[in-house]
């Protein structure tokens, strides 16, 4: 959940938001945060490799930080038609720099996000090298993705 910031970000902007981590903690510690500014984040433990996210059922998935290509069918089968997917993740640029992960299994090719949603509308794509290497998207569900 990121410490919950971008959840309560999406919460003050007026939305229904859930947060989603594998770690009881994590989810128990940024919906107390959350409820601590008067917001409501509802928080939901869920290993999402054994547990289905529900079709069709959000505005907008929000993931920063996390890469697990597994998990791209999902997401896209979760957000609703006309929703919005904002991605931002580690490439393997991020070597170069000396610090952040270095597995290939949490590190992007030059373009593969951008290949995970290539049937969405891309509104926004970019891949930086500096302060971090990342790749990052905001792309719609079209009604025929």
């Amino acid at each position: 959940m990121g410490r919950g910031r971008h959840a309560q970000l999406l919460a003050r902007a007026g939305f229904r938001t859930f947060g989603v981590d594998a770690k009881l903690d994590a989810v128990r510690d940024a919906a107390a945060r959350a409820r601590c500014a008067g917001l409501l984040v509802r928080g939901w433990c869920a290993d999402l490799t054994e547990i289905r996210l529900p079709g069709g059922f959000f505005d907008v998935v929000l993931v920063t930080r996390y890469l697990q290509r597994d998990l791209f069918p999902a997401i896209r089968e979760t957000v609703k038609p006309g929703g919005i997917v904002l991605y931002e993740t580690f490439t393997v640029s991020q070597r170069r720099l000396g610090f952040g992960p270095t597995s290939p299994d949490h590190l992007l090719q030059p373009g593969e996000l951008r290949q995970f949603f290539e049937r969405f509308e891309v509104v926004f794509y970019e891949e930086v090298d500096a302060p971090e290497a990342v790749a990052r998207i905001v792309a719609r569900r079209t009604r025929s993705s």
